[in-house]
């Protein structure tokens, strides 16, 4: 059963480091958020007509937001090694019991330039098998229950690597259940789902799944267009296709607005469960071998 036990809490460290990573997404967004005010400001168009001056302070503020969109999609980037945390550092005790050498462990409180998503998600995944049925009737049930509760972390992980901007985001990770488990297969299908969405010819190069990333990206690119060509004045029918793409980018504005802070929130109560579950797992530990 032991290995069993360590093989989680070595996964749930690892998991730490990509609630880690997406926060520093969240970050990244409200960087993104601040360029979009500021090409809304810029064409602001209730006192006065536009001219040549709004245009390029709008164009230097989708150039700047281009950049760090850009940048979000490279693992070495300055960005990425900024150092945002959740949780203090493990105790020593933690540290001393989990340790292993590689590139992708970062020990939850920070994660390096060369720290990758994919490869941590990788990392997680890997031989991560299903109890047979002699071993989890030797367990009463517990090898099944870790099994289970490694496969319900690895999807979550997955979830937010695909959903939210990371470094080095890679979604390649693939798992199996096997039938015995009946929660597995609307688990398996949520997973295929996000696959396919991920797979989608606009999605390729995206830096994240959520609606609100590709609404950006979308509106970032027609806003370029539209600033690189524009001649003025502008005719009616520019005007129009101006302010219904402003409108769209306004409306993005206020998803930021009120969305990040919620969902930043969730992921610290995910890091908080993580940390909660480890610290009360290896506690149990240190009370049964004292006991032996």
């Amino acid at each position: 059963m032991d290995h069993w036990i360590d093989e989680y809490l070595e996964r749930s460290l690892k998991a730490l480091d990509i609630c880690n990573a997406s926060r520093d997404g969240i970050e990244k967004i409200r960087m993104w958020h601040k360029h979009l005010e500021i090409v809304l400001c810029a064409l602001d168009s209730r006192q006065r007509a536009y001219c040549e001056g709004q245009f390029r302070r709008a164009r230097k503020a989708l150039m700047d937001l281009a950049l760090e969109m850009l940048d979000g999609r490279d693992s070495g980037s300055a960005f990425s090694q900024r150092n945002w945390s959740f949780g203090r550092h493990n105790t020593k005790k933690d540290r001393h019991r989990h340790t292993s050498s590689g590139h992708s462990r970062s020990h939850s409180w920070s994660t390096s330039a060369s720290w990758s998503a994919a490869k941590q998600l990788q990392s997680i995944a890997n031989n991560l098998v299903a109890p047979r049925g002699n071993e989890n009737a030797a367990t009463n049930g517990l090898a099944g229950s870790v099994f289970t509760m490694s496969s319900v972390l690895i999807f979550v992980m997955s979830s937010l690597v695909a959903a939210i901007p990371c470094q080095d985001r890679g979604l390649n990770t693939h798992f199996s259940i096997p039938p015995q488990f009946p929660w597995g297969i609307p688990l398996i299908s949520l997973h295929e789902r996000i696959m396919e969405e991920s797979k989608k010819r606009e999605r390729q190069s995206s830096n994240g799944l959520l609606k609100e990333i590709y609404q950006v990206e979308k509106c970032t690119r027609q806003m370029t267009d539209f600033a690189d060509l524009v001649q003025f004045p502008l005719t009616e029918e520019q005007k129009m296709e101006l302010e219904q793409v402003l409108e769209e980018l306004a409306s993005i504005c206020e998803k930021f607005k009120n969305g990040l802070g919620p969902l930043e929130r969730q992921i610290r109560d995910v890091f908080r469960r993580i940390m909660n579950c480890r610290t009360e797992g290896l506690e149990l530990l240190s009370k049964a071998t004292n006991l032996e």
